[in-house]
């Protein structure tokens, strides 16, 4: 997450910490598969954001009937739009489901198709 402003200050609550890892289980599971990469990277970005087991549990749990939850602050739209590619790109492959979920958040949140073929570009190029 290449940014100038802290994580711990954009999602600055439990609640936005939660949305923010919901919106890239999503993702991550988009496809019907949960590669070890995408786990692996799921379960650096719990932890970065301080997230437990039993804070996360109730998302996995109840996975069939959640959707994305779009933030209201402009950078943290950005930070979380550029984190759900990084998710996609975890295992190489950019599956049509991950990049339609992607593209449907990316809408969302008021940003265009060619920016996020952009990042995909930039960032498939440029891991962090």
């Amino acid at each position: 997450m290449a940014t100038g402003t802290s994580i711990d200050n954009l999602l600055n609550t439990k609640q936005k910490k939660l949305s923010f890892f919901q919106n890239l289980i999503l993702v991550a599971t988009a496809d019907g598969f949960v590669d070890s990469l995408e786990s692996d990277f799921l379960v650096m970005i719990g932890d970065q954001l301080g997230l437990t087991e039993e804070d996360t549990s109730p998302i996995a749990d109840n996975l069939p009937t959640l959707s994305f939850i779009v933030p209201e602050e402009g950078m943290q739209k950005t930070v979380e739009l550029q984190t759900l590619v990084m998710m996609v790109l975890q295992d190489g492959k950019v599956e049509d489901k991950e990049y339609q979920l992607c593209l449907d958040y990316t809408r969302r949140i008021g940003y265009s198709k060619d920016m996020l073929d952009g990042l995909i570009s930039d960032l498939s190029k440029n891991p962090a």
